[in-house]
């Protein structure tokens, strides 16, 4: 154990330098000289999801001011028009009545005004009375400093009675609406949905000073002339750059039900406050308090703010979006997955990103953290069902899931094991380093082949014929020295592909669960270069992008496992054959 303890310190040494020579997830405003105006004739179809959304070709990165507007949801998002690489950037538009299908129209924003000339960045809606929608959005003036130097703007729909909101208007009149002090013209972007509050709108906008993460706050009286409130809302240093702030009100413990955001400071106790950090790439949140008076946020715990703070997603999810949802009064989350390909791959392709599958969040019974769930309107898709009930499987068991499409396939398992005495110890000293890169590193270490006690167990997704190429989603069981339990989630990308260029990580989460019934459930979504996982109803999610040699299309199949000495036994698995969306 004391080897592995070792091993694991060594390997948190030398992590960024591995995370950036292979890759990783790549910054969003990375510029590729010759590449981004390179427009694909063909675009090569192996890979490209089914389900999830995204456009016929070239590159899409942050989800953007989602929104109901007059019997459509309507979603934006970061594209490039001219190629498979960040760069020309403009927010690409599309309508649904259901978030799976889509039709997509013109670009929403262009760049075409001297306040947005180099780049229309991310932003936010917000429904002002009346239901009429604006657009405060992030616009890029200079090409340098690097990033670029950036202003607020805002757009208005030209006609309020079309329901598609095809024609944006960004008037000359009072844009921008806000400019960066001198220190921080190249990193003050993304304003968040802006709520109203005891006479002002307010917002909020992400920036840094030095290594200190900021997320300014500014109030308005009237949606244009907006001052910086005297404090930030919320800073941490060594956190860096704070990107795409989101804050939002939660309904009480347990409830599924969202809140709208004008609801912020009325009479509600607990909030999320949101930030995507730049240098590692993930999305960060916490759970606290809003002072009003002081105009302030307030982490329950702040022991897991910043880079400790929880996450929605533990593998790849980035710059994530959410919106209150009218119709269905629920809280949806949106959230980009990029590639972990190679830029030279995602221009031969000719497309690159995604954006994963709209999420219900809500609070856990607990209060401690947040529940995802996909969207039910994701269930529409679900085409031939495979059921098993009560499979034993023994220590090196793997069973194949046939007579679906493995490749494009919905599974929702729920595992038993009678006893949790064989459960491996947890190590102390794991517990001297951050959350998060303790779970990945021992998903990685240990990985689904090495044998444990409960565990791990679960799926092996995109899996070729004889286990050349898989994906495992696995739980594993440790006991500690006070005699709890601790569950791990990984979704291990490290043997997904034959192919070497590629960024294959170990992702990894701990799952808050009480072990009383000895029951674990998991359900992944598999859609051909992406695996979705949902641990524990949503306590711990994990999304890996994986590029399979051998397990493409109806070459691929899905499995369970075990590969520890108690028997697991699957008490029920569904698997679902996904039809193709309708998509853009």
């Amino acid at each position: 154990m004391e080897i592995c303890c070792k091993f694991i310190r060594a390997l948190l040494c030398y992590l960024p330098i591995i995370f950036t020579t292979l890759g990783g997830a790549m910054a969003s405003h990375k510029v590729y000289p010759g590449y981004p105006s390179n427009s694909t004739v063909k675009v090569k179809q192996v890979y490209r999801t089914s389900y999830h959304f995204q456009p016929k070709k070239h590159w899409i990165n942050d989800p953007n001011a989602p929104m109901y507007y007059k019997g459509y949801y309507h979603f934006f998002c970061q594209y490039n028009p001219k190629g498979a690489v960040w760069g020309n950037i403009v927010w690409a538009h599309s309508v649904s009545t259901d978030m799976i299908n889509w039709k997509w129209l013109k670009p929403a924003l262009t760049p075409s005004k001297w306040f947005d000339k180099y780049g229309c960045w991310s932003g936010s809606a917000t429904i002002l009375p009346g239901d009429k929608p604006v657009i405060l959005y992030t616009g890029v003036i200079k090409e340098n400093p690097e990033p670029g130097y950036q202003v607020q703007n805002y757009a208005i729909p030209t006609n309020y009675s079309d329901p598609y909101l095809q024609n944006w208007v960004k008037p000359n009149i009072n844009n921008p609406i806000l400019n960066p002090t001198q220190e921080n013209v190249s990193s003050f972007r993304d304003p968040s949905t802006a709520w109203f509050i005891n006479g002002y709108w307010k917002m909020l906008v992400g920036s840094r000073h030095n290594d200190r993460g900021i997320a300014y706050m500014y109030k308005s009286k009237d949606f244009v002339k907006w001052t910086r409130a005297k404090h930030p809302f919320h800073d941490k240093p060594g956190t860096g750059m704070w990107e795409c702030p989101d804050f939002y009100p939660l309904s009480s413990p347990g409830v599924r039900n969202g809140l709208e955001t004008y609801t912020l400071g009325k009479d509600h106790t607990k909030y999320v406050f949101k930030v995507s950090l730049d240098e590692t790439r993930y999305d960060y949140y916490t759970i606290g308090e809003y002072d009003v008076v002081n105009e302030r946020y307030h982490p329950d715990n702040i022991t897991v703010d910043g880079w400790a703070g929880l996450r929605y997603d533990y593998g790849n999810l980035y710059a994530s979006k959410t919106f209150f949802d009218p119709v269905k009064k629920r809280r949806i989350l949106w959230g980009w997955c990029n590639e972990s390909s190679t830029t030279e791959e995602d221009i031969a392709k000719g497309w690159a990103g995604i954006e994963l599958i709209p999420r219900m969040v809500w609070l856990d019974p607990s209060g401690k953290q947040l529940l995802q769930w996909p969207i039910h309107e994701l269930e529409t898709l679900r085409g031939q069902k495979k059921n098993i009930r009560n499979m034993k499987l023994n220590k090196g068991d793997s069973m194949e899931i046939k007579g679906i499409t493995a490749a494009q396939v919905d599974v929702d398992v729920s595992f038993t094991f009678s006893s949790l005495s064989k459960a491996e110890a947890y190590d102390r000293n794991w517990d001297k380093f951050p959350r998060e890169d303790v779970a990945k590193d021992i998903c990685g270490i240990k990985g689904a082949t090495a044998q444990g006690g409960v565990g791990p167990f679960g799926i092996l997704a995109l899996a070729s014929k004889n286990l050349e190429e898989y994906t495992p989603v696995f739980f594993r069981v440790f006991k500690t020295h006070v005699k709890t339990y601790k569950v791990l989630m990984c979704s291990d990308a490290t043997l997904s592909s034959k192919n070497m260029n590629e960024y294959k990580p170990s992702f990894g989460g701990f799952v808050d669960v009480d072990l009383a019934d000895k029951r674990l459930s998991l359900r992944s979504l598999i859609d051909h270069s992406v695996v979705e996982s949902f641990g524990e109803g949503g306590k711990t999610v994990i999304t890996s992008r994986v590029y399979p040699k051998l397990a493409v299309a109806g070459d691929a199949h899905l499995h369970v496992f075990n590969n520890g000495t108690e028997t697991i036994v699957v008490e029920k698995l569904h698997a679902w054959s996904m039809k193709r969306a309708l998509m853009n």
